[in-house]
């Protein structure tokens, strides 16, 4: 395309430590190798017109003007980024671009990818020079506050911050994180992402309850031991010592008890998992993302019954590691960590079985193998 800028947005996977950076949890990631470019030319009168081949029509506004409500279509996110943007810089010129991304919408964290993309691109045409923490706290920001999911920074972080054949282990309370490199120990591997054929839109699923039942949970552990509260939207399970909520967890209403139960349990996941990659255990790695996802679907209560099922059959499958649901499992996919040389017998044998199941799907179901990238970036065309 005859632009002048071009930025890649990479896709990411969360192996273990799902659901729990909203309450300020640890979580590892993966960026990988499909995502979203973004072409664009600036413009000097501070207009945005975009077009994408993803999706139909096309998104004009001005970076210039007061922030807009939402439209509840695809420019919310150029919207929500513009939004972030214009509460720290005054901004003067906008963009005319291309959008595009590589795979089906759905528990990639493709609107993750999206923001951060326009974030760089309006930084970029008005000479904005950003952190990647900078970028990471912008893009999560303007999905929060603009489009209204109560997320944590998980996603941005591993799409920005994300570098090839490593793990991300970050600390979403503190933000420090770390970038740990695939020992030469560790047998090689791919990302198995395989699409159940429903997609998804996080703001009509419960996400959000997730949320509110996670802060519900920490706020009635401080009210029952009599301990200082503060707003629910500024209480967090990373506040409260896992000791007193199991001396507190037969009075609390059993939905509430399980959405802790998997945050703590994740914590202590996440560590096991950054000790077996450090080590190149990459079988105990994959257990320890079997077991993540057996607490999402029994503490946290998520999963349809086609990702369920997917989790299923690939947990049977030989040259499968370890693999759960991606993103926030109500739709969407789920991912794996596969032996590179088994993929046409775990594509072959998933297929089969998961469309003996929900032949309605055959026409949507995907399967694809997709290797560790680094983290969103510039590329010169």
């Amino acid at each position: 395309m005859n632009y002048r800028y071009h930025i890649f947005a990479p896709y990411r996977v969360c192996p273990v430590g799902a659901h729990v950076d909203h309450q300020h949890g640890l979580v590892t990631g993966f960026a990988f190798d499909r995502g979203v470019d973004l072409w664009f030319d600036p413009t000097d009168d501070g207009r945005v017109e975009l077009e994408s081949l993803s999706y139909p029509g096309k998104v004009s506004f001005n970076l210039t003007e007061p922030v807009q409500i939402r439209s509840h279509d695809w420019g919310d996110y150029a919207r929500g980024a513009k939004f972030a943007l214009k509460k720290r810089f005054v901004l003067h010129r906008g963009i005319r671009g291309t959008l595009k991304g590589s795979l089906p919408v759905g528990g990639l964290s493709s609107s993750a990818a999206v923001l951060v993309a326009y974030v760089m691109a309006f930084s970029r045409a008005n000479d904005i020079s950003l952190t990647k923490m900078e970028i990471v706290k912008i893009a999560s920001e303007a999905e929060r506050e603009y489009i209204g999911l109560d997320n944590g920074i998980l996603d941005q972080a591993n799409i920005v911050l994300g570098e090839k054949d490593s793990l991300l282990f970050m600390d979403t309370d503190s933000g420090e994180f770390r970038l740990i490199k695939k020992p030469d120990n560790m047998p090689d591997f791919h990302l198995g992402v395989f699409f159940s054929g429903l997609t998804r839109n996080l703001m009509g699923s419960d996400y959000n309850l997730r949320v509110a039942e996670c802060r519900t949970a920490a706020w009635n552990v401080l009210a029952f031991n009599a301990q200082p509260l503060k707003p629910m939207n500024r209480t967090f399970l990373r506040d409260i010592p896992r000791q007193l909520f199991e001396s507190t967890e037969e009075k609390l209403p059993e939905r509430f008890a399980r959405r802790a139960r998997h945050f703590y349990g994740e914590y202590r996941r996440v560590r096991k998992a950054v000790t077996a990659w450090e080590t190149g255990n990459l079988e105990l790695f994959g257990r320890l993302c079997f077991e993540s996802c057996e607490s999402s679907i029994v503490n946290y209560e998520c999963g349809s019954p086609e990702l369920i099922a997917i989790y299923e059959i690939m947990k049977k499958l030989p040259g499968v590691y370890g693999g759960r649901f991606s993103g926030a499992g109500f739709k969407g996919a789920c991912i794996a960590i596969v032996d590179p040389e088994r993929e046409d017998e775990i594509r072959e044998r998933l297929t089969n079985e998961y469309l003996s199941r929900f032949p309605e799907y055959e026409s949507t179901f995907l399967t694809c193998f997709c290797s560790t990238d680094d983290g969103a970036r510039y590329i010169d065309d």
